[in-house]
């Protein structure tokens, strides 16, 4: 049989909406699905950008938490109430360090959930665990901006949470 004879016999079976592309469906599949074969890892939902808005929140509110720890070491007169006025009785320099060192990991987390990193899912629900809890005492010093963060904190651990794992799919 010649070459000419065994093409037409092959592409008889094809239908013609997909002659000449049967050779590149494989690697069109697996490029979609990132390399896996279809129905491996959590099923992508409209939640996914919840997710992202969550890792995107992290981020801001790491920055947030930066700018306010920076504001307490370099200006302690800017708050609200004197240091002997807040939940915890702590200078206004260790809420700075504290804030600053909270918004550090949290950038990081934010930064790591973007690439759909486990470690990242864990240490941002904790962080925005911590982070509400640390503005919940600092409410006094400055009212309005704690419970913004608390506010974002709170979305951000339902984000993650429920609709986490389906960043890798992404």
């Amino acid at each position: 049989m010649s070459d000419i004879s065994r093409e037409k016999t092959s592409t008889a079976q094809v239908p013609p909406q997909t002659r000449g592309k049967e050779r590149t469906a494989g690697a069109h599949a697996a490029r979609d699905t990132g390399g896996r074969e279809q129905g491996q890892g959590a099923e992508v939902t409209g939640w996914v950008g919840w997710v992202l808005f969550a890792a995107m929140m992290m981020i801001m509110v790491g920055a947030f938490q930066a700018i306010a720890g920076l504001t307490a070491l370099f200006n302690s007169g800017y708050y609200v109430v004197a240091e002997e006025n807040l939940v915890v009785n702590v200078d206004f320099t260790a809420w700075g360090w504290t804030h600053l060192a909270l918004g550090a990991v949290a950038v990081a987390a934010g930064i790591g959930l973007l690439a759909g990193q486990t470690w990242a899912r864990v240490v941002g629900i904790t962080m925005a665990v911590v982070s509400a809890i640390v503005n919940l005492a600092f409410l006094p010093a400055y009212p309005f901006w704690s419970m913004i963060v608390i506010t974002l904190d709170v979305f951000v651990i339902y984000a993650i949470a429920m609709h986490g794992k389906e960043v890798r799919s992404v």
